[in-house]
Order: structure tokens, then C-alpha cells, then sequence
């Protein structure tokens, strides 16, 4: 036989006895209990057998001709206790009697609880915090005597010692101070780096007369995107040509005029029209080929007099093409975008910003951008953040820059995006595996003994691995972590109840 598994109910009812001979003894007693007694008592109170239900529906205590109701209201507010009291069955004012209830938790110091008479019980301003599994020790003071009972009330508790924790895979932890990094998870999408976009249009009228480039297509720089024949560009040539002529016979009268002019054979007044002229001539091609490289053509390459009219389109940077607007046979004006060329070495993310979330924006702060069904992530810099909302989705858009190189991000994907902040101290923090949702509240696990009870939590900042205990967990305490879905399912089990 196992005396260890038996030993905690012979000690429960060993404490009944202590505890129904100090209350005999204090019905004896005309003098009031103080809080400090009741709390030293309240570790020693032995759990009435079950409590009759009041007309209110709580918990009755009685002794002789008093009574005493007891309810845990929390309709609409916080908890908090009302007593009604009652001599005979029939009700009395709460004023009749002085109350103190005296709360002994598992790990936390008593709490005490002092009641004022309201309309018609008595009640107390501090709330009655979750969970309601403690000790109880209830003092009246009521014509000229103190009574006194004792109440144990369990929620929320299972019983799991370290052979159940580990075969179950539960692992127990510290709460602590520690350097917490909060992030902002926001939706996005990734778009092209519009810095890095080309219209392309041909500059001057003409004919397609063959299409070599298409949608998606890979280009470098001065690839052919498409030939036009384009009457303007042979009147542009032919004008080079001319010039060009012109030029050539203009140096050659001006150096055999140079000549003469130098061996006296000619006056000096022919020299220098020549001379003139001969500028005159390099100034007229130096304009013809200008106008030749603004349409992009060289004015010596690629083409011959007998196809003046070629034009080659080519493309200006390095990148894909995003869209087409040209055909083969196709009269196309100069300033038609026939193609969009993108540069992807560099994309943006573009992060939709809710406006609770704008004061956590900035540019130049780091961001985590994550396309989970690729399985990518890479690290960017928020570069800009608009100043106006959107009409539509009144959101702000903040945009990340990520380097794209390995051409892994792809415009149109959809992406989330953290945010990160600066990294805080905060005094106490659990792991974001503890927490479990219970009553549609975050809880943790505390580890008492071999009990484990839940801890509602108040929570703060929270980064990829800890999370920020404003109120629930004090530092030291001791919780579950790791597969603490296993204590959750054992307390569901046990049919732990919220009946007050």
C-alpha cells in the first residue's frame, strides 16, 4: 500500500479536528477576531462538508440562530463578495454584523477582505481575482459574539507530479526579468521598385516591322526590343549624310585654300570664308548626329543608305519586361509606351499600416519580411512611410526595400511583415509556449507542489520567444511551458468548474 498517496487526506482530516475545536472555542469567545488572526487561521482551516444553498443561491453557513450567505457576484463587473445575513431564516440589515473574509491562495500571501453594508448585503470594493480556488475563513461578528467557518473552494487545479510532468512533456520554468524585442505583424505585399521601372517609347513615328521581345522576357542593356521603319528616321539620316558631305567638301576648300592663302598665291579674304564655311559644316553634322542619339541611334552604326529608315528599339537598362503594347505591322506614334522594363534586382514591399499601429512606423526602422508558403524570409529597411491615408482602406502604406538579386521575390506575392522596435527590459516575462487561452483569457500554468493551477495574466510586449507579464505572475514563480496543452486537457478531465 502506497502511504505517500494517502498521506494528504489523513493530514485534511486531522485539520478538520484542529479547526472544529478552535471554533467551539472561539463560540465561547464575546471578543471580535482581527484580520491578522484570521489570516493565521486561514492556512489551518478545514473545509466545511457541503454547504447548503441560500435563498440568493451561495454558499449558507450557520450556527445556532445566525446565518450567513455567501455569493461571488460578477455579472457585468468585476467579482467581488456578497454576504446577506440572516437570524432565524429571516433576513437582517448588513449592518447588523461586522464580516471579514480571509483568502489563502497556493503561492500567494492571504488576502483579506474587510465588507461594508450596502443596499442590502454586505460587499467589498477589491476584486475577487481569478482564479476562485483558495482557502476561505469567514469571521462574523454579530450580537456581542465572533462566528467563525471554514470553506475550500478548488478551480482550475490539477494534481501532476514530476513522473506524470515528463512522461507527459511538460517542462517547468522561472518567470523573470528579461530584454524583450516587440514587433508590429503587418500584411504586405511585395511590388516592384518603381525607381526602376522604363517606359519605352520609340521617339518618332513608324511601321513594326518585327517584335523580339515579349512579356516576362530577360533583357540587358541594348538588347533589341522591336524594328520600325520609320520615315522620320530616314529624313534624319539623310540629313546626317548631307551634312556629312558637306563637311568633307568644306575641309578640303578650306585646307587648299589654307595652302594657297600660306604660298601667297591667294588672298587672305578666300581663306577665311572657306575657313568659315568649313565650320559652318562641322556645326550642321554635329546637329544631324545630335538628333540621331536623342532617338537613341548611332549615327555611323547599324544601318546603310539603303535602309535609312530602320529603327531599332532597344532596351535602356537591364531588367524583365512587364508589359507590351506593339505588334508586328503595327503604325505606332513617337510617344506610345510600347514596353515597361523592370529592374527586379531591387523590389519594395509594400506594408499596409493601420492607423493604431502608425506611432510604431519609421523609416529607417528594420523589418522581417516572411512569405511563409515559400518558406522565405529577408531582413529590409523601411525607406518611406506615406504622410496621407487611403481613401478606401484608410490605412497608410509603409514601403520596405529588400534586395533581390537571387530574384527569390516576386511582385504580386503576398508577405507579412514585422516590424521590430527597440528592445526593452521588462521585470517579468514567461515563454510564449505557456500561455494557453482559458474562458477567452490568456493563462499560465503555476507549479505549487505537485499541484499546477491557473494564473490569469494581464500581458505586455512580446517578441518571437517571451511575452511581458504586466499582472498575474510575480517574479520567481515557477510555470509550465512546452506541452502544456497536455495540463489544459488533464483540467478539462478533472471538470473544473467556475460555480460560485
Amino acid at each position: 500500500m502506497n502511504t505517500a498517496r494517502y498521506l494528504p487526506f489523513v493530514v485534511v482530516i486531522l485539520i478538520g479536528i484542529v479547526f472544529a475545536a478552535g471554533v467551539l472555542l472561539l463560540d465561547k469567545s464575546d471578543s471580535p477576531v482581527s484580520a491578522e488572526q484570521a489570516s493565521s487561521t486561514t492556512a489551518d482551516a478545514a473545509p466545511d462538508a457541503e454547504s447548503e444553498k441560500g435563498p440568493k443561491g451561495g454558499l449558507l453557513f450557520v450556527k445556532d440562530k445566525f446565518s450567513l450567505e455567501l455569493t461571488i457576484y460578477e455579472k457585468g463587473v468585476p467579482p467581488h463578495f456578497r454576504v446577506y445575513l440572516y437570524e432565524s431564516g429571516k433576513p437582517l440589515v448588513p449592518t447588523a454584523a461586522n464580516v471579514t473574509i480571509v483568502l489563502s491562495r497556493l503561492g500567494r500571501a492571504a488576502e483579506v477582505y474587510q465588507l461594508s453594508p450596502a443596499v442590502h448585503y454586505l460587499t467589498n470594493d477589491r476584486e475577487v481575482e481569478e482564479p476562485h480556488s483558495f482557502e476561505m475563513v469567514i469571521s462574523a461578528d454579530y450580537g456581542g459574539r465572533t462566528y467563525r467557518w471554514g470553506h475550500s473552494q478548488i478551480e482550475g487545479r490539477v494534481e501532476m507530479d514530476d513522473t506524470t510532468l515528463a512522461s507527459s512533456g511538460v517542462e517547468i520554468a522561472t518567470a523573470g526579468p528579461a530584454v524583450i524585442q516587440p514587433k508590429t505583424t503587418l500584411p504586405g505585399e511585395v511590388i516592384f521598385n518603381e525607381h526602376k521601372i522604363v517606359h519605352v517609347v520609340p521617339r518618332l513615328p513608324g511601321m513594326v516591322v518585327t517584335v523580339q521581345a515579349h512579356h516576362g522576357q530577360k533583357m540587358s542593356k541594348g538588347d533589341v526590343l522591336l524594328v520600325i521603319e520609320s520615315p522620320a528616321l530616314a529624313e534624319l539620316r539623310s540629313q546626317y549624310l548631307s551634312a556629312r558631305s558637306r563637311l568633307q567638301l568644306a575641309e578640303a576648300v578650306f585646307k587648299r585654300e589654307e595652302t594657297l592663302w600660306r604660298e601667297k598665291i591667294t588672298a587672305k579674304q578666300d581663306y577665311l570664308v572657306a575657313k568659315q564655311q568649313w565650320q559652318e559644316a562641322r556645326i550642321a553634322l554635329q546637329l544631324a548626329a545630335e538628333r540621331l542619339h536623342a532617338l537613341g541611334v548611332s549615327p555611323e552604326a547599324g544601318w546603310t543608305e539603303k535602309n535609312l529608315a530602320r529603327y531599332e528599339l532597344r532596351s535602356p537598362i537591364d531588367g524583365i519586361i512587364i508589359d507590351k503594347a506593339a505588334v508586328t505591322g503595327e503604325a505606332v506614334p513617337e510617344n506610345k509606351t510600347v514596353f515597361i522594363v523592370a529592374d527586379i534586382s531591387t523590389v519594395w514591399v509594400a506594408v499596409k499600416v493601420f492607423p493604431s499601429d502608425l506611432h510604431r512606423v519609421h523609416v529607417g526602422q528594420k523589418a522581417v519580411i516572411r512569405a511563409d508558403a515559400q518558406d522565405l524570409q529577408q531582413q529590409g529597411t523601411v525607406i518611406y512611410v506615406t504622410t496621407l491615408l487611403d481613401n478606401i482602406t484608410r490605412t497608410a502604406i509603409a514601403r520596405v526595400e529588400l534586395d533581390n538579386h537571387m530574384e527569390k521575390w516576386r511582385p504580386g506575392m503576398f508577405v507579412k511583415a514585422d516590424l521590430l522596435a527597440e528592445a526593452i527590459e521588462v521585470p517579468v516575462a514567461v515563454s510564449l509556449d505557456a500561455i494557453q487561452i482559458l474562458r477567452d483569457s490568456p493563462v499560465v500554468f503555476g507549479r505549487y507542489g505537485d499541484y499546477l493551477e491557473m494564473r490569469p495574466l494581464k500581458l505586455g510586449v512580446s517578441d518571437d520567444k517571451l511575452i511581458e507579464v504586466v499582472e498575474g505572475l510575480s517574479v520567481g514563480e515557477q510555470y509550465a511551458i512546452g506541452n502544456s496543452y497536455a495540463i489544459k486537457a488533464e483540467l478539462g478531465k478533472a471538470g473544473a468548474s467556475h460555480d460560485h
